[in-house]
C-alpha cells in the first residue's frame, strides 16, 4: 500500500441504505467531525447493486488518501462491491447491514432466518426504466415507525416515513458480482438487537461470514445510527484508528 495513504488519517465515507438518505447519518457525522475525523455522507442511488457499488467506488476514488467505508443496511452490499474497485479503502464498517459473499444477494443472504416485519410492509410501485418499467419499494407509512425506527420518537418516524427514498427491486435481488472487499480488509459490524427490517440473527450470521469484529446494541432498531449515534460513532472511530 502507498506509504502516503497509510500515514494519513482515513476519511470516513458513510453510505445509507434503502428507504433513507444521507441525512440519516447526521448524528453520527456530527460526532465524528467533533472528534476531528473527515466525513462524507454519500448519496446511494438505490437502483442496483453493481450500479450503486460502482458509483460509490467513483466517489471514494476522488478522495485524496485512505478511506474507511461504512454501510447501513443495503449500504453494506454497496460498500462490499465498492471496496473491490477502490484501492484506497482501508477498512469496512457494517451497521445493521447485509453481509454478502460473491454470488449472494441481500434477499438470498437472509434465507433461513425468521422473516422480519419489513417483508409484509413493503409497497411496490412501477417506475420508468429505459423503454419499459421496473419495480421499486417503499415502506407503508402507517408501519414505518415499527418496522424501521421503533426506538425513535413518533414525530421523527412520521417525518422519516414521508421522506423515505424508494429502493429498486433489483438492488435487493441482484447478486454480488465481485470478490468482496472484506476478504482483504479489516471489518467491523454493529448488530441492531431489536431490528424489524433485518433479523438480528441474520446480522450475526453476516458478521461471522465477514469475519468482523462485532458489537451488538441491545434494543436498537434498524435506524441505529439515529437512535444510538455515540455507539455507532465509536465503532467507526475504532476502524479509523486501527
Amino acid at each position: 500500500m502507498n506509504s502516503s495513504l497509510s500515514s494519513a488519517r482515513p476519511t470516513v465515507v458513510l453510505v445509507h441504505g434503502a428507504f433513507a438518505d444521507a441525512s440519516s447519518w447526521r448524528r453520527v457525522a456530527e460526532r465524528l467531525r467533533d472528534a476531528g475525523t473527515r466525513v462524507l455522507a454519500a448519496a446511494n442511488p438505490l437502483r442496483g447493486l453493481s450500479h450503486d457499488g460502482d458509483y460509490i467506488a467513483s466517489v471514494v476514488r476522488r478522495i485524496d488518501g485512505p478511506v474507511v467505508l461504512v454501510g447501513h443496511s443495503y449500504g453494506g452490499p454497496v460498500i462490499t462491491h465498492a471496496s473491490s474497485a477502490a484501492s484506497n479503502v482501508e477498512g469496512l464498517v457494517f451497521v445493521a447491514a447485509f453481509g454478502l459473499d460473491k454470488g449472494m444477494s441481500a434477499l438470498s443472504s437472509t434465507e433461513g432466518f425468521p422473516p422480519p416485519e419489513l417483508g409484509s410492509a413493503l409497497v411496490p410501485s412501477a417506475y420508468p426504466d429505459g423503454s419499459g418499467t421496473a419495480t421499486e419499494f417503499t415502506i407503508d407509512e402507517g408501519r414505518f415507525h415499527s418496522v424501521f425506527c421503533a426506538d425513535l420518537p413518533t414525530e421523527t418516524a412520521a417525518l422519516m416515513a414521508v421522506s423515505q427514498r424508494p429502493v429498486a427491486e433489483r438492488a435487493l435481488s441482484e447478486p454480488l458480482a465481485v470478490e468482496p472487499g472484506w476478504k482483504r480488509l479489516p471489518s467491523r459490524f454493529v448488530v441492531a438487537g431489536a431490528d424489524h427490517a433485518i433479523d438480528p440473527a441474520a446480522q450475526r450470521a453476516a458478521a461471522a461470514r465477514v469475519g468482523a469484529e462485532t458489537v451488538e446494541l441491545e434494543g436498537a432498531s434498524h435506524a441505529v445510527a439515529l437512535s444510538h449515534p455515540e455507539a455507532v460513532a465509536r465503532a467507526i472511530t475504532a476502524a479509523v484508528l486501527a
